[in-house]
């Protein structure tokens, strides 16, 4: 699945401390949808965990699921959660391989079917779903912080923009 296609959606949003990284993923966890892939890109400490976990706990307060320990799936490569009917899957692939390990997790079905955030999607070389939302963190000197850049070529997430205004995520 090789993205050729230019960028619809290229937003840059600056994230002083945890509570805006906690904010975007409230905001992100409102309109996704089965099918839905967010790759979570940045090196060690950028804070993909940080918001995987924000957006999977946005998504239980919001669907009356009770609260439970999201870890990191570090060791486990993958956690998944069952929302309201849809399963979540939070893959972390840094210790895979090759992408044909990903074949292995049933990734590959997940993305068609459930809500997959994915951190260090680089794995997943050619496979990674086109329609995919793109998240790139990096820290941020001048803030102590997170910079993120969230990019898509979909038109499923063209209306992004405003719906982060609307909930107040930071821009």
């Amino acid at each position: 699945m090789n993205r050729t296609a230019p960028d619809r959606l290229d937003m840059r949003l600056t994230l002083p401390g945890p509570d805006a990284t906690d904010a975007l993923g409230r905001a992100l966890a409102g309109g996704l949808r089965a099918g839905d892939t967010l790759l979570l890109s940045g090196p060690i400490g950028a804070g993909k965990s940080h918001l995987a976990r924000a957006i999977i706990l946005a998504m239980m307060d919001r669907t009356g699921t009770p609260r439970e320990d999201v870890p990191s799936p570090t060791y486990t490569l993958v956690q998944t959660y069952e929302l309201d009917g849809v399963e979540v899957w939070h893959a972390d692939l840094y210790r895979l391989s090759g992408p044909d390990e990903i074949w292995e997790l049933g990734l590959d079905a997940a993305f068609d079917s459930a809500i997959c955030l994915v951190e260090w999607p680089d794995r997943l070389a050619q496979a990674a779903p086109e329609a995919a939302l793109r998240i790139d963190l990096a820290a941020d000197p001048e803030t102590d912080g997170r910079m993120a850049r969230l990019t898509a070529t979909s038109p499923r997430w063209d209306a992004l923009r405003n719906d982060l205004s609307a909930t107040g995520a930071p821009t």
